[in-house]
């Protein structure tokens, strides 16, 4: 029986940054020397996600922390002019005051079930986030906490050691197949996914679209 919802926070109750992204991107792409912007979005998401990955345990680092260093290996490797600090503040701006979706706050209302937020983010940030929406958690639970990011396991099992749930007795929902799908399916919870771009639904994944 289900008693409990984890639920993911950034693209799954409030919008991801993407219009803030491009922002970011078109500022290094005027600034430097790519020759097509699509150049820069793979160099920066390659070394956000080669730090992302190692970052975990006593080589844990904030998420602030791997999008400034992200960002500053980006616009030097473009030869950019482009300020890190401030393009950095530019979308922790958005972290913090992210626009939420209409049906989030319908979910809210209706639900029966208490949910906790489950949360890739650094707690000050998503906290901030939170009480600008006015939500009411019954826990927050970010990888700064677990020192480790989804799709690992050690935040999941956080969440489920503070709460007292077994596996069996939460569902977890997100917006992302590898992240919150997988990492909450490899501890043995069961998932919803939000399937808030129109992709084909994986055999065997309980899906929901916007």
């Amino acid at each position: 029986m289900t008693k409990a919802v984890f639920i993911d926070f950034y693209g799954t109750i409030v919008h991801e940054d993407g219009e803030v992204i491009r922002k970011v991107r078109q500022k290094i792409f005027d600034t430097g020397e790519a020759q097509e912007i699509s150049e820069i979005s793979t160099y920066w998401w390659n070394e956000f996600q080669t730090s992302f990955m190692s970052a975990y345990g006593s080589n844990f680092q904030t998420q602030r922390k791997l999008e400034y260093q992200s960002l500053s290996k980006t616009i030097q490797h473009f030869h950019s002019s482009a300020d890190a600090g401030q393009l950095s503040d530019l979308m922790f701006e958005h972290w913090v005051k992210p626009p939420i979706f209409e049906e989030s706050q319908q979910f809210f209302a209706l639900c029966p079930l208490p949910f906790y937020i489950v949360s890739n983010i650094d707690r000050d940030d998503i906290l901030k986030a939170i009480s600008y929406h006015g939500l009411n958690p019954m826990g927050v639970f970010t990888s700064e906490d677990a020192r480790s990011y989804k799709p690992r396991r050690e935040l999941f099992e956080l969440a489920l050691k503070s709460t007292g749930f077994c596996a069996e007795q939460v569902v977890h929902i997100g917006d992302s197949l590898s992240s919150d799908v997988n990492g909450a399916s490899a501890v043995g919870i069961n998932t919803i996914w939000v399937n808030r771009s129109g992709r084909e639904v994986p055999v065997g994944i309980c899906a929901v679209s916007n």
